[in-house]
């Protein structure tokens, strides 16, 4: 088993619309894992790209909040008050607000958001529609899947760049 196959597995290229879409969302959510594995909290906060605030475990925080934003806060109705780094006084704290010492709860957190996520999702059906709070804007449960799935795709492009400026690990 090579390293990357520990944390994700290759989506199938047959299946109903549902097994195909969590697929391709739990194979990116997986890569953001792979990248983290094995660096220590110093090199998960580290900032490589000036002037960005961005690190890997800033990446995993940012997915985390995107996750419980939409899924948690907009499909399901939950309170504003789910958000952990996102506040008016910093918000960009998911990125700015790093700590080599809060790492571990950070990666936790983002498996927990994970799974609290595929179980809300799963309660839905792809045509449900909801609005997003203080936007307005009508959004189905399929499409909330391909904002998911491009959210972690883009920031995984990031993840590989700063896995390979750390330690020239290389991959998809």
């Amino acid at each position: 088993m090579t390293a990357a196959e520990e944390f994700r597995v290759s989506p199938p290229t047959v299946g109903s619309e549902r097994e195909l879409l969590q697929s391709y969302l739990d194979f990116h959510r997986g890569t953001l894992l792979w990248k983290t594995a094995g660096l220590t909290g110093e090199q998960l906060t580290e900032r490589r790209i000036e002037p960005s605030t961005m690190s890997l475990i800033g990446l995993v925080r940012h997915a985390t909040e995107v996750e419980r934003y939409w899924v948690q806060l907009c499909l399901d109705g939950r309170s504003f008050d789910l958000l952990k780094t996102w506040s008016q006084e910093y918000p960009d704290g998911d990125f700015d607000l790093v700590d080599p010492a809060h790492v571990d709860e950070d990666l936790a957190d983002f498996r927990e958001t994970a799974k609290l996520s595929d179980e809300i999702l799963a309660g839905y059906d792809l045509d449900h529609t909801f609005v997003r709070p203080r936007v307005g804007t009508e959004h189905s449960v399929r499409s909330l899947y391909f904002h998911l799935i491009q959210e972690n795709a883009r920031h995984n492009g990031h993840a590989d760049l700063f896995r390979q400026s750390i330690d020239g690990l290389t991959g998809e």
